[in-house]
């Protein structure tokens, strides 16, 4: 086999894709980061139609180069929640108001062999937008974010996606000295609300693009 890696992973995501069809997501296999940006704007915004749009924090849709390509549309209204130009009120209203919108986009901290997707959030928007708001929410995940359960979900999140943001990002937290969880009670804690979304409703509202290729943390 040549590409015994790569062919493995697709293997991988095809499995997760039947899970997750099965608890009524849409589900999309993309080979890599361009694919996957291609899918999206060439395909699924166009199909979606959203007079809306806006997104959640996520490596991965930076990752794919769509934060790039959407925040200059000028034929649908974009609340671009990245804008390092707003005070933190106005930052914290924008995210408030993307709530609401047609379309919302944001990864995924974790997904389940058993279709379910487990997020942490910090200020909650991305958890919110998740469980109901948007009309619809595209999720880009990379292969690296299947666990086996939600067992195992919690414990990457815990100890590796967390204390990774929490560097990224320059909190003063005891995971950035341990890489590993204290459940603290830190001002600049990021793991404040858990999400399990154990299935899509309505159904195919959610929908999931699992990319062949490590994105993200």
């Amino acid at each position: 086999m040549e590409h015994p890696v790569h062919d493995y992973w697709n293997t991988r995501l095809a499995q997760a894709k039947t899970a997750f069809e099965a608890n009524n997501f849409e589900v999309h296999v993309a080979q890599n980061a361009d694919a996957a940006r291609d899918l999206v704007a060439g395909t699924l915004i166009p199909a979606i139609a959203p007079k809306s749009i806006s997104w959640g924090g996520s490596m991965t849709f930076t990752a794919t180069g769509l934060y790039a390509l959407l925040k200059e549309r000028t034929d649908i209204q974009v609340l671009d929640t990245f804008d390092k130009s707003l005070s933190k009120e106005d930052a914290l209203e924008r995210r408030r108001r993307a709530l609401l919108v047609d379309l919302f986009i944001t990864g995924t901290n974790a997904l389940t062999e058993t279709g379910k997707l487990v997020n942490l959030d910090m200020i909650g928007n991305r958890v919110g937008a998740l469980a109901f708001g948007p009309r619809r929410v595209i999720v880009l995940a990379g292969r690296n974010k299947i666990v086996a359960d939600v067992d195992g979900a919690v414990a990457r999140i815990k100890n590796y996606a967390a204390p990774v943001n929490t560097r990224r990002l320059d909190k003063k937290t005891p995971c950035v000295k341990t890489t590993t969880c204290h459940d603290c009670s830190s001002p600049d804690r990021i793991c404040n609300t858990w999400v399990i979304t154990e299935k899509s409703f309505p159904k195919e509202r959610i929908i999931l693009v699992l990319i062949n290729q490590d994105l993200g943390f």
